[in-house]
């Protein structure tokens, strides 16, 4: 009895119609495993190229002078950053960091120089600024002068500093900024 009910399911499923069937399904789910592998690629590959570039060759401009050493042990504890790469700009060489990708400016000890940091900011470059509240916060017109410039971020908090400066990477390192 057995027998004859797989011999009815075997000859229902042999059936012409069947294998058509199956052949056009086998057919779309490879398209759609190499599509998939074909979009994925080219989706993230140029994302993680543009991130390794960023890593490795983008200098930091970190205008700082109380907080320049808690700052470059923030970026170089995270294990992300070289400390090859950062780069300490005092109030009196501000030119020094012209032509480098990222700006972190420590509000409190640079807010005064926010008109000639932003002379020597290249509308490619991201300028972060670092204003922990505890140490007050920026007044209106200043928030605007920032405000009208690309690639400008305000920042309050150390994680968030990280975040915004590994994302501004992917960013800026695409555009031949090294």
């Amino acid at each position: 009895m057995m027998q004859q009910i797989l011999d009815i399911l075997q000859n229902f499923f042999s059936h012409p119609c069947f294998n058509i069937i199956g052949g056009i399904s086998t057919l779309l789910a490879i398209s759609v495993v190499f599509t998939s592998i074909f979009l994925a690629i080219k989706g993230c590959l140029p994302v993680w190229y543009r991130l390794g570039i960023g890593l490795t060759r983008t200098e930091i401009a970190i205008f700082a002078s109380s907080q320049f050493e808690n700052l470059k042990g923030i970026l170089i504890d995270s294990k992300i950053f070289r400390e090859k790469n950062l780069l300490r700009i005092n109030d009196s060489d501000l030119k020094k960091a012209e032509g480098k990708a990222i700006f972190l400016v420590h509000w409190k000890d640079y807010q005064k120089h926010l008109n000639e940091i932003l002379l020597i900011k290249k509308d490619s470059t991201t300028l972060i600024v670092y204003a922990p509240q505890e140490e007050g916060f920026i007044d209106s017109e200043s928030m605007k002068i920032i405000n009208r410039q690309r690639n400008t971020i305000i920042v309050n908090f150390r994680g968030r500093l990280l975040n915004d400066i590994f994302v501004s990477l992917m960013t800026t390192s695409c555009k031949g900024n090294t």
